[in-house]
């Protein structure tokens, strides 16, 4: 959603199996020009690449990370799309599985990315990106990863809070999202009361471009799917596997997933997972919420 971009950042389009993938970059100055020519636009292919994916659920998309890439934009070509089913990027109706992420993922890396990428991701998809580079670990440089979860690690389900016969009940289903995801108090409530830890930090901004995500045409599809655990899996029989160095950040008041879940899992594999980072007084998205304490964080590893 470019009206709710930082100055100087636009998007791009690429091509996935699933259909086109927006994301942003930096395009315009007071990033992309030439040094001493503030008219010349520079190429930002050269910078080692810095890719931030978004979180899953009602109104996610790119938006979530706005707040932070553009404090690493002088060293780092920025990416950060839209994933399929989310954002403005493509709405294919269909029931969004696991392998449909983790592939157009992977796709958008090998198409945008000459080189391995630094990722710095949340929740489930900082948990897809972990399963990603598993499989596929010369993609990757090093990922920092903010409360990653499976939502049923350990075989304790955490993120579902409605019934199946519900959630999958025909017209039910499309009254869920819109009561829950398409109206403006919903979606103040839902921020309010389960994403951030202080009600205070959320601003109209943050409210309206959640809400101008989840109005999107077909915008119902992935969010059902991420709603009825469709894409939820055991982070915990995965993780022991990971090699990439890794730096796991977790807000100290997150809902569905708690802290020490993310200890647990950190424990599982202290090769790969060289730091875990509790962050205090922040919920599940402290990088939206606290963005300038996230920003010092970062810039510690980085």
């Amino acid at each position: 959603m470019l009206q709710f971009q930082p100055p100087g950042f636009g998007h791009k389009i690429i091509h996935t199996s699933l259909g086109a993938m927006v994301y942003y970059t930096q395009t315009t100055a007071p990033w992309a020009f030439a040094p001493g020519d503030g008219s010349a636009i520079a190429d930002t292919e050269d910078l080692p690449p810095l890719l931030f994916l978004h979180n899953f659920g009602g109104g996610a998309s790119a938006y979530e990370w706005s707040k932070v890439y553009p404090a690493f934009a002088s060293n780092y070509r920025i990416l950060a799309p839209d994933l399929i089913g989310w954002g403005d990027s493509a709405h294919p109706v269909r029931d969004y599985k696991i392998r449909d992420y983790l592939s157009t993922i992977a796709e958008f890396i090998i198409q945008t990315c000459r080189q391995p990428v630094t990722v710095v991701a949340s929740s489930l998809t900082a948990a897809f990106a972990i399963r990603l580079a598993i499989v596929q670990p010369y993609l990757f440089k090093a990922l920092f990863l903010v409360s990653p979860s499976g939502f049923d690690d350990f075989g304790e389900g955490a993120g579902r809070r409605l019934p199946l016969s519900v959630i999958n009940t025909p017209l039910l289903d499309n009254l869920i999202y819109m009561l829950g995801a398409e109206n403006e108090i919903a979606v103040r409530n839902f921020l309010q009361s389960f994403l951030f830890a202080k009600s205070q930090r959320l601003s109209p901004e943050i409210v309206q471009a959640y809400l101008t995500s989840a109005q999107q045409p077909n915008a119902k599809f992935a969010a059902l799917a991420f709603l009825r655990g469709d894409l939820y899996f055991d982070l915990s029989l995965y993780i022991q596997q990971l090699t990439i160095p890794t730096v796991i950040f977790w807000g100290e008041k997150a809902q569905f997933t708690n802290i020490k879940l993310g200890q647990r899992l950190a424990n599982l594999n202290p090769r790969a997972i060289r730091d875990f980072t509790a962050i205090a007084d922040a919920g599940i998205l402290p990088h939206l919420e606290i963005p300038e304490v996230f920003i010092g964080l970062l810039q510690r590893y980085l």
